[in-house]
């Protein structure tokens, strides 16, 4: 596990990945302390990086919104939200992060260190936003916004060209068409605390299962589990 004196020696090697220096360190620091460690060491440090990460998030969807705003000027106002959440969401956010590198400052308890998969990459999602919440609080809007286009903008055009599925609405259509009935979902099992919370979801047609998925929201979870549903269907071992 990281130490906090691991993390403030670590700020120049942050600021050189970012290509930008903070006037203010202590902030990009604080977007770098989970919750876990801060709970693990008062004694060290008070805080946490959730009001930065609170604050990250309306800052890059405000500057996504402002970029399709301008880029795609006839986009209809729901095709607009469609794609600002598929460059805002939590795996976009991870894929951004991990293109930066810098996990490795990354301060958690003991309890999380340990914590791979899904719930892993919502940590680094929050990472994510609260060093855009950082960058703005030390150097405003404009650099926010120069910081995330100079160094994502081919991970958002990449996202803006993939066709992306709707898996639950692929799988209503085909359970209507073939049986004339929806699908039925049901969570089987949650794991984790309160704030990293993993849902597993079966779904079900006349009781027969046709496929499982997990992840960090119900709806999350049950996308997935449509996905696998159709997946299965594809290979021709479902219905």
């Amino acid at each position: 596990m990281n130490t906090y004196d691991h993390l403030q020696k670590g700020v120049p090697l942050i600021e050189a990945q970012i290509n930008y220096t903070f006037k203010e360190k202590s902030l990009i620091e604080l977007a770098f302390i989970h919750r876990s460690f801060t709970n693990e060491n008062r004694d060290v440090i008070d805080s946490h990086n959730e009001r930065l990460e609170f604050l990250g998030d309306a800052i890059l969807g405000l500057v996504v919104s402002d970029f399709l705003y301008s880029h795609l000027p006839d986009e209809p106002e729901g095709e607009l939200s469609y794609l600002r959440s598929r460059l805002v969401e939590a795996p976009a956010c991870t894929l951004y992060l991990q293109k930066i590198d810098l996990e490795r400052f990354l301060m958690v308890g003991k309890g999380e260190s340990m914590n791979e998969g899904k719930g892993r990459g919502t940590i680094l999602a929050d990472l994510f936003e609260a060093i855009i919440g950082a960058i703005y609080l030390d150097g405003g809007i404009d650099v926010a916004r120069s910081f995330f286009f100079d160094h994502f903008m081919d991970e958002v055009l990449s996202i803006l060209e993939k066709p992306h599925r709707n898996w639950k609405a692929e799988l209503q259509d085909h359970c209507q068409k073939n049986y004339q009935k929806p699908p039925e979902y049901a969570v089987f099992k949650e794991e984790g605390p309160d704030h990293l919370k993993i849902f597993y979801v079966q779904v079900h047609l006349d009781g027969k299962e046709l496929g499982k998925g997990s992840g960090s929201s119900k709806k999350e979870a049950e996308q997935s589990a449509a996905e696998d549903a159709i997946m299965l269907m594809e290979k021709g071992e479902g219905g």
